[in-house]
């Protein structure tokens, strides 16, 4: 079976529409807005500060918590289910896991840096817009990093490889991978890739190639969202 066109019109190796801003949290360390299609992320940074219990504490470095959490009427699917869940822990460690790479966190042993991440409205792609907003955040709080990290879902519909599935696609009957990355553009280190169905070698080849094109789109939007800021374009 044949996926002839997207169900928005876009082209193949195209994403929705992005906006990004730094500072837009008045009281936190650090915070930012990422919207791509109807998936909107806000981010929060607070820290580093100290970390309670003190048995929690690594005396060689500060730790990375990232909270994520979708509101209850934010899906496009079937109403969230307030407090933390099975899939909003994994996803939160996800998170950690992919930005941890790019931070420099041993000039703050015994201390935490907590991202929280919360979800308005969502379209497909949560994970990824979270990763992509918590980058920014992170650098608008001021912490030393190596580079941003832009996330995107690529994956596939029946014989179509496409980049940033929307909740039509996802929910697609018939043959659907989803394939969520995240890379260190610098270096191209991949620091997130997962895959919800099956894809053949070749179709995974090419959806990493697609994807790493469009996180290198994603990470000048990151980047000129932060030099807005300082431009005098987001909130102090």
């Amino acid at each position: 079976m044949s996926y002839k066109t997207r169900v928005d019109g876009r082209a193949l190796d195209q994403t929705r529409d992005i906006e990004a801003k730094a500072g837009v949290i008045g009281r936190a360390d650090g915070s930012a807005y990422f919207k791509i299609g109807n998936t909107v992320a806000y981010a929060a940074v607070y820290g580093p500060r100290n970390l309670h219990p003190r048995f929690m504490q690594d005396p060689t470095k500060g730790i990375l918590r990232c909270h994520y959490n979708m509101m209850p009427f934010s899906g496009s699917g079937d109403r969230v289910r307030p407090g933390p869940s099975r899939r909003s822990k994994e996803i939160s460690l996800v998170m950690e896991k992919a930005l941890l790479p790019v931070l420099s966190l041993g000039d703050f042993p015994n201390a935490v840096v907590d991202v929280f991440v919360e979800f308005p409205q969502t379209d497909a792609g949560s994970r990824c817009a979270g990763i992509s907003a918590a980058s920014i955040a992170l650098a608008d709080a001021g912490l030393a990093m190596k580079d941003l990290v832009p996330a995107v879902s690529v994956g596939r519909v029946e014989d179509k490889i496409l980049v940033d599935l929307n909740y039509a696609e996802e929910s697609y009957e018939g043959e659907v991978a989803d394939i969520p990355m995240a890379m260190i553009p610098n270096t191209g280190e991949i620091t997130l890739l997962q895959m919800d169905g099956k894809v053949s070698k070749e179709m995974l080849l090419d959806a990493l190639r697609m994807g790493k094109d469009a996180l290198l789109r994603i990470h000048k939007v990151q980047q000129e969202a932060l030099k807005a800021k300082y431009r005098g374009g987001g909130d102090e």
